[in-house]
């Protein structure tokens, strides 16, 4: 089987050619446009809960949320994480896509997409040295916490069903993220 792969900038020529459409739940993983897994109503809550539970470091201006848009990790690989937490400024990433340097956070919540989130998306992340990631797990309600990249890895990680996460200095209940 013949594969084309394609690069983060055919990625948006291809959107903006009409080829994908805007309502496409699609994201580039190392050169292949891959289907997102569709939505459901838990997942829609924890995503609410948790960007209004990371929302005040916005409002300090310590971070920007984004909330399932694209994040470049490398030249052909641009997942579009469930939320980021991004280094703050004041252009609000207009001229560019946000990349791995700028992330703080990456957010994923799981509720059919777990092993996909794992095994696909958090080597992606930890190659890319992200500092941290969150696997929200909708179907065990915990959260896996992944701190320290190294390699396809990360050096420290967890599994909370309580208790809190905290990032910036900020504190969250891990009751407060699972619906």
């Amino acid at each position: 089987m013949i594969r084309h792969r394609f690069s983060a900038e055919d990625f948006h020529r291809m959107a903006e050619a009409g080829i994908l459409g805007e309502d496409d739940r699609v994201e580039l993983i190392r050169g292949e446009v891959v289907e997102l897994s569709p939505v459901g109503k838990r997942h829609m809550a924890a995503l609410k809960r948790l960007m209004n539970a990371l929302f005040p470091l916005q409002q300090a201006k310590k971070a920007l949320l984004q909330v399932q848009d694209p994040l470049r990790l490398f030249p052909d690989t641009e997942p579009q994480p469930d939320l980021a937490l991004l280094a703050y400024r004041d252009d609000f990433y207009r001229e560019r896509v946000p990349e791995a340097k700028d992330a703080l956070l990456v957010v994923e919540v799981a509720e059919t997409s777990l092993d996909h989130d794992l095994k696909v998306k958090l080597p992606l992340y930890a190659q890319a040295g992200v500092p941290e990631v969150w696997v929200v797990d909708l179907v065990r309600e915990k959260v896996h916490v992944f701190r320290k990249p190294q390699g396809e890895g990360y050096g420290e990680a967890q599994a909370l069903e309580d208790g809190e996460v905290s990032v910036l200095g900020l504190k969250v209940p891990v009751k407060e993220v699972l619906p």
